[in-house]
């Protein structure tokens, strides 16, 4: 199991992802077989860090079998911190 470090840093990479790939369309999500390679992240990490995303309202998660994450979108939530981040940043 991950550190709490690579935790974090998992469930900002997937926040980042997401928010990259949807430009702006939040019907638009990534597979979690698409994150998972992008991400060179463990399956279980993975899941992990969707649980806890979802549990913050940030992520919409649709699961399959053996909890993997079939699909994950941004929340209007999501996008929302999102875009407060790229501000902050600025």
């Amino acid at each position: 199991m991950a550190t709490l470090h690579e935790r974090e840093h998992y469930r900002k990479a997937i926040m980042k992802t997401l928010y990259e790939a949807i430009e702006g369309n939040r019907l638009l999500g990534l597979t979690g077989a698409q994150l998972r390679e992008d991400l060179a992240m463990p399956e279980d990490d993975l899941a992990a860090a969707c649980t806890y995303l979802a549990d913050e309202g940030l992520v919409q998660v649709d699961w399959a079998r053996g909890n993997t994450p079939a699909m994950v979108t941004l929340t209007h939530k999501g996008i929302q911190f999102m875009e407060t981040q790229e501000m902050d940043s600025n």
